[in-house]
């Protein structure tokens, strides 16, 4: 798989409009998009795809799934599911309301190709800094959680 790398794509206006409607408190998923705006670019992880090949998903999608299937401890499959059929996650993805979402290989794949680079840092050093920024570090005596990218879980830190 090549990687062309694309733009960040806006939410699509009927996703939003309809998401935001059907939740108006937010979700999760809604909630990181508009607190924390788009946190992966394409760019970032051009280095991880041949020049030439099928295109690949969009990496800072795959990127996002993969952080929203940590926080709802969700297996591949089920995050491929939420990626088609939840409304919360297709305004999260920019995703128009008819797309039908990858294959769940498709997370096994990125991760792998996370760890052959020995570039999980790509997925998680903006998350760590956005959590730097906002205060939300661990302080001394409180529980932290570390993502472990093999499983993509999170596990609990002493």
């Amino acid at each position: 798989m090549s990687l062309h790398a694309q733009p960040l794509e806006a939410i699509p206006d009927l996703t939003s409009r309809i998401a935001q409607a059907s939740f108006p408190k937010s979700t999760l998923a809604m909630h990181l998009r508009d607190a924390l705006g788009p946190i992966y670019q394409d760019a970032d992880f051009a280095h991880l795809f041949p020049r030439r090949g099928r295109a690949a998903e969009a990496p800072w999608r795959l990127a996002l799934v993969t952080v929203l299937q940590a926080l709802e401890n969700l297996s591949d499959r089920q995050a491929a599911e939420m990626v088609r059929g939840r409304l919360d996650w297709k305004y999260a993805l920019s995703l128009p309301l008819d797309d039908p979402g990858f294959d769940a290989s498709t997370l096994t794949d990125f991760r792998q190709r996370l760890l052959d680079h020995e570039a999980q840092d790509l997925l998680l050093e903006p998350i760590l800094q956005i959590c730097r920024e906002q205060g939300w570090r661990k302080r001394r005596g409180q529980t932290a959680y570390r993502f472990d990218m093999g499983d993509c879980q999170c596990a609990r830190v002493e």
